[in-house]
C-alpha cells in the first residue's frame, strides 16, 4: 500500500509530467483541434488505456523484455512510427477535401483505438515506467507488483486529468476553426505535420 508521503511526492510529479511536452499530449491537442472536445476525450481515454497496459507490463516484468530485446524494441517504435504516418495521411487528405462532404466522421471507438495504439507503439512509455515507477516503491511496504499497479493507477488519473483538460481547450480553440472551410484545411494538415513530426521522433529514438 502506498503511504502518503509518498502519494504526496509522487502524484504532483506525476501531473508536471502528464503537463510537460511530450508526444502523447501533442497528439490529444492535435485530434481535439481537429475533430473537437469529444474525440480530444476519446483519445485521451485510449492513452490512459494504453497507460494500464505499460503498467502491467512493468509490474509483471514484460517491460524488462523489451528493454533487453533490440528486436521487441525496434518491431514496437516500428509500427508505432508506421502508424502515426497512416494517420498523417488521413489527416492531409481530409484538409483536401473540405467541402466535398468526403471527409469520414470518426466514431469515439475508432478514436479510442488510436490512443491505446499510439500508447501502446511507444515502448519508451514501458522503459520510462520501469525507470520512474521503481523510485516510490519500497519492499517493506509489501508486494513490489501490488506497489507498481497502485502507482501505474496514480499516474493515469494524473493523465486523464491533464489530458482531459488539454482536450476541452484545443477542441474549444479548433471549433472556432472549424467554421471555416479555409482554417479547416489548415486544422486538418496542421494536425497532419503533428503526426509526422511525432513519427520522425518515436523511429528515432533509441534505446
Amino acid at each position: 500500500m502506498i503511504d502518503l508521503q509518498t502519494l504526496l511526492v509522487f502524484f504532483p510529479a506525476a501531473l508536471l509530467l502528464a503537463l510537460s511536452p511530450g508526444p502523447d499530449n501533442l497528439f490529444v491537442l492535435a485530434e481535439s483541434a481537429q475533430h473537437g472536445r469529444s474525440a480530444g476525450l476519446a483519445v485521451t481515454f485510449g492513452l490512459c488505456t494504453g497507460l494500464v497496459g505499460h503498467t502491467l507490463a512493468v509490474a509483471f516484468g514484460l517491460a524488462a523484455i523489451v528493454k533487453a530485446s533490440a528486436v521487441a524494441f525496434t518491431v514496437l517504435k516500428s509500427a508505432g512510427a508506421l502508424y502515426l504516418l497512416y494517420l498523417a495521411r488521413q489527416a492531409w487528405r481530409a484538409g483536401a477535401e473540405i467541402g466535398e462532404s468526403k471527409t469520414p466522421l470518426l466514431s469515439g471507438g475508432e478514436l479510442y483505438q488510436r490512443g491505446i495504439v499510439m500508447n501502446l507503439t511507444n515502448p519508451k512509455v514501458s522503459l520510462f515506467f520501469l525507470a520512474f515507477l521503481p523510485q516510490f516503491a519500497d519492499p517493506r511496504r509489501g508486494s513490489m507488483t501490488t506497489q507498481f499497479l497502485e502507482l501505474g493507477a496514480l499516474f493515469i488519473l494524473a493523465t486523464l486529468i491533464v489530458f482531459g483538460g488539454l482536450s476541452m481547450v484545443a477542441g474549444g480553440v479548433g471549433e472556432r476553426f472549424r467554421r471555416s472551410p479555409a482554417a479547416l484545411r489548415l486544422v486538418n494538415r496542421a494536425a497532419a505535420a503533428v503526426f509526422v513530426a511525432l513519427a520522425l521522433r518515436l523511429a528515432s529514438v533509441e534505446r
